[in-house]
């Protein structure tokens, strides 16, 4: 057993407890910042003359070969550690002597494993930045190709106003973009640094602080060492944002599996993107979507999980704070994957943009603008809205479209119709006069997307 403490013990830790207690198992990938925090924080000790240069330079040489052979896989992190940290300096210690031992000075567990954790998450969130931009890009290239496939838009399950592919894709589009802002937030608010807060009440030695967060990329200390060592709000917060974004691929996850069923057949997703049945050979499966949307359930359990581990824990540092580390790293991973494999599936898929239109112009989407025809006649828009309402019912009992009836049939129930009622209600007529800003109006979806364009080149 490695430990980084004993002295004050007269017998060994049971070793059920030493095993329950130890975390080396999945904080050793914090391995490489809790190298960067302890480079930083001796370089700190030698300026502050806490340490001499030689010693500096000796435990910086060594903390680097550390790292440099667990990458290359000479030196092997073993269960014999309790933690990353007591490997790190047991073998540090193992390589240079005593230098080794000054290693911790003016330095506690809790803000070293503090620091890590912080460090290791704003460096996790720039790469589920780079994840959420794929698919932003993705996105923004499928609207640009899609911008007059015309589709039912839904309210209730049921169709409702016809639009266009890229007009609906666009609403993820502004969904991951937030997801993407909240995430860039969440980096900001995290920008101090709680190394040298100690145990919990700071130190006696002179450490400078600021300099240490400089040296690590923080905008400076954090200001008080109890919250310092026990602030876990940035994980809470960190869950929460991954949950959302989990949210928002499962909202579209089930889309693509109602748009791949035999009923709408919208969409074929690609072959690599799908899997078979044992039994029945006819079957090409959504596997990523259902899957993408049962893990959104796993990382909602991630976030709860923690966040009532948190709920009851007095000030300042408790062992309860260990169990942040497997609920955010299972998150954290999972996101990421599915946000890869998303963004693959997405752009390798087809959409059959035929039976798209034909199941907008068989839902009566553009019922609503047959009313809108009559109220720009002069009828009364309840009156209006009464006569569309027989002419569906009548289409339902010929089973047709709006589009299919005779202007002969039209007039029974309205004098007001002309000629022009077909191209009134016609698809792209109804979706082109939709011309404000965030409407799926040709005119007003190439705005938006100028828009996204400079949107992605800024991020």
């Amino acid at each position: 057993m490695a430990q980084l403490w004993g002295g004050r013990f007269t017998k060994k830790t049971d070793q059920m407890v030493y095993d329950f207690n130890a975390s080396i198992e999945f904080d050793q990938r914090l391995l490489s910042v809790d190298i960067k925090g302890s480079i930083a924080h001796v370089t700190m000790l030698a300026k502050q003359g806490i340490l001499t240069n030689e010693e500096k330079n000796l435990i910086i040489e060594g903390l680097k070969g550390i790292e440099k052979e667990v990458e290359a896989g000479t030196l092997l992190i073993t269960k014999e550690y309790e933690d990353v940290h007591s490997f790190v300096e047991a073998n540090l210690i193992d390589r240079i002597g005593d230098p080794g031992k000054k290693l911790h000075t003016g330095r506690s567990r809790n803000d070293q494993v503090a620091v890590d954790m912080k460090l290791f998450t704003r460096e996790s969130i720039k790469g589920i930045q780079a994840a959420v931009k794929k698919l932003l890009l993705v996105l923004n290239q499928t609207m640009k190709e899609n911008l007059e496939t015309y589709m039912p838009g839904f309210t209730h399950l049921q169709k409702a106003q016809p639009v266009t592919l890229a007009h609906h894709l666009g609403a993820y589009f502004e969904m991951f973009k937030r997801d993407y802002e909240r995430l860039e937030d969440l980096h900001k608010r995290m920008g101090t640094c709680p190394l040298g807060s100690g145990a919990l009440a700071g130190t006696t030695y002179p450490l400078d602080r600021d300099y240490t967060a400089k040296l690590l990329g923080f905008d400076g200390p954090t200001l008080n060492s109890m919250d310092g060592v026990s602030d876990r709000d940035y994980l809470i917060e960190l869950l929460s944002d991954l949950s959302i974004i989990m949210m928002h691929l499962s909202r579209f996850s089930e889309e693509v599996i109602i748009w791949n069923s035999n009923e709408y057949k919208f969409v074929e997703i690609d072959d690599a993107y799908s899997t078979g049945s044992s039994i029945m050979p006819q079957k090409k499966n959504p596997d990523i979507a259902e899957l993408v949307r049962g893990k959104t359930g796993r990382v909602y359990g991630s976030l709860m999980g923690f966040i009532t581990t948190m709920k009851s824990i007095p000030l300042a540092y408790n062992k309860d704070m260990q169990e942040d580390k497997e609920p955010v790293f299972d998150a954290l991973d999972t996101v990421e994957a599915c946000l890869e494999l998303f963004a693959g599936m997405i752009e390798t898929m087809k959409f059959n943009k035929d039976r798209m239109k034909d199941s907008a112009m068989n839902g009566f989407t553009n019922a609503t603008d047959v009313a809108d025809y009559l109220v720009n006649k002069g009828v009364p828009f309840r009156d209006a809205h009464t006569i569309v309402g027989r002419l569906v019912l009548y289409c339902l009992d010929k089973n047709c479209s709006l589009l299919d009836l005779s202007l002969e049939e039209y007039q029974k129930e309205s004098s007001a119709f002309g000629e022009d009622i077909y191209e009134a209600i016609s698809l792209k007529t109804c979706v082109d006069k939709r011309v404000t800003i965030g409407a799926p109006g040709k005119d007003a979806m190439e705005k938006v997307l100028k828009i996204y364009d400079d949107y992605l080149t800024r991020i």
